[in-house]
């Protein structure tokens, strides 16, 4: 009945190991579950051999389960939608052969047609909730680079796989009476009345679309607001609410499918450029470089972008944000032009600690006037001439020239730009799967949610890249 793995109470190999076994191998009844096969196809080819076990507390007298153990679980619950962890267990409870699969310690029972009590071998509901909840992300993380090398041992060498990415946020609502529209409350979006269904969700707010509050001029310079702004304790569910974001950097390639990189979640109340940087290391982590190319929408239209895809090779596909700067044309030698077309040399630096991200900024004079006076007078006659001239402050970096001399209406731009649908489409697989709405009620727990969400997604993705494989081989 057990093949060659002996008794049921030994300890079975980590689904990496089975995974590469002949199927003959395993016990009669996991090799007559057609479930409990999917499932090791779908999770075998993750390095659970490698699985970042933490610690054992010395104060325990037996080792606990590996957290190997429940993390396969957790991703087979993601993959059946099972909403809560006692979904979860009664579902594994139902399909002992999965039981046996993901490697829990079996409580043997002859009465059994399979030899061990399914209920009694598995840890409570609260246990599996514990578990998620104390798990330190950087285990899902390890399983979500697992697949990112799987997908590029599978996909050809020259299918650029990583070389253009997209970077975009998804809002995920907070399992809190406060984010239902039905219940009446007057205090709903106070952010100092913490909602008691989640300790750690934040009050933030989601736009429409990523721009200016209020209108533009032709040149750029914002304009009076026409209307009084509204309160977020009379804004509706929808526009203000209790929750997190879920960050997460794709990359599509030709033929072949969308992929996820990198995946970060924070509460609600960070601004979308402050996933940037941390998604952007973890994803060179993963691929073992760093992308050229970047497509993300204009809330992502910052010096420091364009210059991290500049000194990568290739160049950041974003929208010219609604702010109040205009755009500036440079020099040669990369001083900014005034109104007047006059190349403005530079006057003094300072160090810019504004901001997402402390800086050199510089302060560039008018060049009539700095560094003599010429005895020229500004040709336009510009407001500013009568008390000094003009004076420009701008980042000394180049990405601020990248950023203004963009050209986007080119069909290089618009070609990059476009691979923003990848993380659209992976957006809806993940909504599809239940990221904006999880029965969880902490941070940590959606983290790590959230992480090995996107590992099924891309362990499907892998599935269906095998299927094109086998379909196009040649016959023998």
């Amino acid at each position: 009945m057990m093949g060659l793995f002996g008794r049921l109470n030994e300890p079975r190999p980590p689904l990496s190991q089975l995974y590469q076994q002949a199927t003959t191998t395993l016990p009669t009844f996991v090799q007559a579950s057609p479930l409990a096969l999917a499932y090791l196809e779908l999770l075998g080819p993750l390095a659970w051999a490698d699985f970042p076990e933490p610690p054992s507390p010395p104060r325990w007298s037996r080792q606990p389960e590996p957290r190997a153990h429940f993390v396969a679980a957790w991703l087979i619950k993601i993959a059946e939608q099972k909403r809560s962890m006692p979904a979860l267990r009664q579902f594994l409870v139902q399909n002992p052969a999965l039981v046996w699969l993901l490697g829990f310690q079996l409580v043997l029972d002859p009465t059994t047609p399979w030899g061990f009590d399914a209920d009694a071998s598995l840890p409570c509901h609260r246990h599996f909730s514990r578990v998620l909840r104390e798990l330190p992300n950087d285990a899902c993380r390890f399983l979500l680079a697992s697949t990112v090398q799987l997908l590029q041992r599978q996909l050809p060498p020259d299918s650029h796989f990583g070389d253009a990415i997209a970077l975009d946020t998804k809002h995920i609502l907070a399992w809190v009476v406060e984010n239902n529209p039905k219940v009446d409350m007057p205090k709903r979006f106070c952010k100092e009345r913490q909602p008691k269904g989640d300790p750690d969700c934040k009050l933030g707010c989601k736009q429409k679309k990523n721009k200016a509050p209020h209108a533009t001029t032709h040149d750029g310079s914002a304009t009076t607001p026409t209307q009084q702004g509204q309160p977020a304790s009379q804004a509706q569910v929808g526009e203000y609410y209790w929750g997190y974001a879920s960050g997460v950097v794709t990359t599509k390639v030709a033929g072949y499918g969308e992929f996820v990189l990198a995946e970060l979640t924070q509460t609600f109340d960070h601004s979308d450029i402050s996933y940037f940087f941390p998604l952007m290391a973890q994803t060179a982590a993963h691929l073992g470089r760093k992308p050229p190319n970047g497509a993300l929408d204009k809330a992502f239209d910052a010096f420091y972008v364009h210059e991290y895809f500049h000194q990568a090779g290739g160049f950041a596909a974003v929208p010219w944000a609604d702010r109040a700067d205009h755009h500036k044309t440079f020099s040669a030698e990369g001083l900014p032009h005034c109104a007047a077309g006059l190349a403005m040399p530079l006057k003094s630096t300072f160090r810019d600690n504004a901001g997402l991200v402390a800086h050199q900024a510089g302060r560039y004079a008018c060049p009539l006037l700095f560094p003599e006076k010429t005895g020229a007078v500004c040709p336009i006659t510009h407001k500013n001439w009568p008390t000094g001239g003009c004076v420009t402050t701008l980042p000394t970096s180049i990405g601020t020239r990248l950023r203004h001399q963009l050209d986007r209406t080119t069909d290089a731009y618009y070609q990059l730009y476009n691979q923003r649908s990848a993380a659209e489409r992976i957006n809806s697989l993940a909504l599809a799967l239940g990221i904006e709405r999880p029965k969880l009620r902490n941070q940590q727990s959606i983290t790590n949610h959230n992480t090995l969400l996107y590992v099924i997604l891309n362990l499907r993705a892998s599935q269906r890249l095998t299927t094109q494989r086998t379909a196009h081989a040649p016959p023998i």
